[in-house]
């Protein structure tokens, strides 16, 4: 699969080059997402703007992920969520499972207000 990947100070955020969210993409998204954070990123925003169509399997996985992320400590947030998409998620109730954002900038304020939470938690 192919991923476009952008970094930031505080984040990375990778869009899939792929237009169905289904297994083989999430099960790629979770690769990408592992080499990431071997190689020390800890936030990640996943643009899912390009994937038109979803199967069960595909979102199912992504919350298995986010499940993962922060259990580690990570934040993950989803943005771009095309209707279809969006409504399969909340067909299934996948949407109250995971972090999603309308918008990239509320994706930031997500990670932004879990990264100072994060920082709070700790030093107590």
């Amino acid at each position: 699969m192919e991923f476009k990947i952008d970094t930031n100070p505080t984040y990375i955020q990778i869009t899939p080059v792929f237009n169905s969210l289904n297994a083989n993409l999430s099960g790629s998204l979770r690769e990408k997402w592992t080499e990431l954070t071997q190689s020390g990123s800890q936030n990640f925003i996943i643009d899912l703007s390009n994937c038109t169509t979803a199967d069960k399997d595909g979102l199912e996985q992504l919350v298995e992920l986010h499940a993962e992320c922060y259990s580690n400590g990570q934040s993950l947030v989803f943005t771009g969520v095309q209707g279809g998409v969006l409504q399969l998620m909340k067909d299934t109730e996948i949407d109250m499972a995971i972090n999603i954002a309308p918008t990239q900038v509320e994706a930031v304020d997500i990670i932004s207000m879990e990264i100072l939470e994060r920082d709070l938690f700790n030093e107590e």
